[in-house]
């Protein structure tokens, strides 16, 4: 059996494959569908974003089909940049400029009100229409100075104090157990299993 998860990210499809490991579960990604045409995210959530994205996949492939919308909340900063944590600063995406703009925006904020949060909102859709949500996410801290070389996005600033690192000082295998990812993913998984054998 074969499921479509809505990614370029071959990272992403072999942490999905290994989770679906004992059940007989293929897993493929949006560079096996030829001719794909990206998928407008005009939601105003990350719930919204997923949906979108899995409907159009599942409409189009016939598949199964999994995506994910993640980023970053900051509560100081009312939420943002939220849905735009991408392309915080702007066209085209810039890991680097979207959090030297974060850093800016923060820099008057006092340190025990930079709290904030990963979330990710993880949607399964079949071809028949049906629509699953999971999501997951992790609490932490926006640091003034980046530290760690792992990860991205803005990874090196989010501090989570229940490891006393950010999550680009995590290793791999640590992240994908704690993730805001990794969490919508688990929850998701017997899903899958269900959809997949009835």
């Amino acid at each position: 059996m074969k499921i479509l998860l809505a990614t370029q990210n071959q990272g992403k499809v072999k942490e999905l494959q290994e989770m679906l490991s004992d059940a007989s579960i293929e897993v493929l990604s949006l560079r096996d569908i030829p001719d794909w045409e990206e998928v407008e995210e005009t939601g105003s959530t990350f719930a919204e974003n997923a949906a979108i994205k899995a409907h159009a996949a599942a409409e189009r492939t016939g598949y199964i089909v999994l995506a994910d919308d993640s980023g970053l909340e900051v509560d100081a900063l009312g939420g943002a940049p939220g849905v735009f944590s991408a392309r915080y600063a702007g066209e085209p995406k810039d890991d680097e400029r979207n959090n030297d703009k974060l850093l800016e925006r923060l820099q008057e904020i006092p340190d025990e009100e930079r709290t904030g949060r990963f979330r990710c909102a993880l949607v399964i859709a079949t071809p028949e229409g049906q629509e699953f949500l999971t999501e997951g996410t992790v609490e932490g801290r926006i640091l003034r100075v980046r530290r760690g070389q792992e990860g991205f996005g803005y990874d090196p600033l989010f501090f989570i104090p229940d490891f006393g690192r950010t999550m680009a000082e995590l290793t791999m295998i640590q992240k994908n157990k704690v993730s805001h990812r990794a969490q919508a993913m688990q929850k998701a998984i017997p899903i899958l299993k269900d959809l997949v054998h009835p």
